[in-house]
């Protein structure tokens, strides 16, 4: 940049840009749109690496100082942390250099705009240009030193021994292979499945969890894995399963009876840590479509889906089940008189032929399955 008096210009132009949300929303946009890997990351960690990338560029006009001798420690940081969250170098790269690339899109923009000539702009980027391949080296460098430490303390191995015991369980495994990383082969673990947070949430819950031993780790891009111990808590909104101790030799199907009531509860809407055994029902049901379908048809037939009243009779039906068959706290549950209770489950029998509603008439326990399952499956697939 030329030394004329315009300098404080450019770099007035630079201070604002990064002050500005709206052009580091734009630059964290283009570093998402470019890389999968990054877009996974919490928008507010793109934007704080946007930030560090124009303001390594307006410390770079500011003191005019070579590259070479800064030690750009929080680049390095920023590098290490993509590398234990699981992020690629390359895919993390790829996100920092399309977000250079708007940020220097804006500066010319910008730059014109507010009346700073062509050959002060190009210094300019010139310089920070400098500064930033520096950034860029030094993100590098702290993921390839992370990365290596993961190596020298087993990271790797012990997530292919996690995937190994979830998809096939110990047959094979030695005892020491499972005892380098804790576990004992007479143990009793507790699996766990959560829905898959961003990679930095998904980092903080792993050491969160694993306080007390066992193993977690990525798998099938889900957060997965064996604890001595259940989590006494997970963040409110994460969904995460968790089964009773089991054998290792039980890890496989318990982790396919965890996949299972995820998807149960990832359909109802749950949040939080939630237990296999309290969604049993709902997860056993769900593996039968075909037979939901057949009840479907065979129970409730009659019934027509774009009919609002007749949801209308499927809502009070189900709620009327879910509260023991009891009119009182299905109509506090509706917020409507018992009596209107009353009169929908039977205009519901006159279509259907039940459930039946008479003076002391019960569902019995098959019924109420049958039902509650037709009555489901009606009203969540049409």
């Amino acid at each position: 940049m030329t030394r004329t008096g315009q300098a404080p210009t450019f770099g007035a132009l630079l201070r604002d840009l990064s002050a500005d949300p709206a052009a580091v929303d734009e630059v964290a946009r283009a570093a998402r749109a470019d890389s999968p890997e990054v877009a996974r990351l919490p928008a507010e960690e793109v934007r704080r690496q946007v930030v560090l990338l124009l303001t390594s560029g307006l410390g770079a006009l500011e003191r005019r100082e070579d590259p070479a001798g800064r030690d750009f420690a929080e680049a390095r940081r920023l590098g290490a942390e993509r590398a234990a969250q699981g992020v690629s170098v390359a895919g993390l790269l790829s996100g920092v250099q399309a977000g250079r690339d708007r940020a220097v899109e804006l500066v010319v923009r910008h730059g014109r705009a507010a009346g700073i000539p062509d050959e002060v702009l190009l210094e300019g980027l010139l310089t920070i240009g400098r500064y930033a391949a520096a950034v860029e080296r030094a993100v590098v460098d702290g993921h390839r030193g992370a990365e290596r430490e993961l190596v020298r303390t087993g990271a790797a191995a012990r997530t292919h021994l996690l995937r190994r015991l979830l998809r096939d369980g110990p047959a094979g495994l030695s005892r020491a292979e499972l005892t380098r990383f804790g576990l004992r082969p007479d143990g009793r673990y507790h699996c766990l499945v959560a829905a898959p947070p961003d990679p930095v949430r998904a980092y903080a819950l792993h050491r969160q969890l694993t306080t007390r031993g066992g193993l977690l780790g990525t798998v099938e891009d889900r957060l997965a894995g064996l604890l001595p111990r259940p989590p006494d808590a997970v963040p409110a909104d994460v969904l995460t399963l968790v089964a009773p101790a089991q054998p290792l030799a039980r890890a496989p199907a318990m982790y396919a009876l965890c996949l299972a009531a995820l998807a149960t509860a990832t359909d109802r809407r749950l949040r939080g840590l939630r237990q296999v055994t309290d969604l049993a029902g709902e997860t056993a049901l769900a593996a039968q479509p075909l037979l939901a379908e057949l009840l479907r048809a065979s129970l409730l037939g009659a019934l027509d889906p774009a009919d609002d009243f007749h949801r209308e009779l499927a809502v009070t039906a189900l709620a009327w089940l879910h509260h023991g068959q009891r009119l009182d706290q299905t109509a506090a549950e509706l917020h409507v008189h018992p009596n209107t209770v009353r009169y929908r489950l039977r205009r519901l029998r006159e279509l259907t032929g039940g459930p039946p509603v008479e003076e002391g008439a019960r569902c019995t326990v098959p019924e109420t399955v049958h039902w509650w399952w037709a009555l489901r499956s009606w009203l969540d697939g049409d």
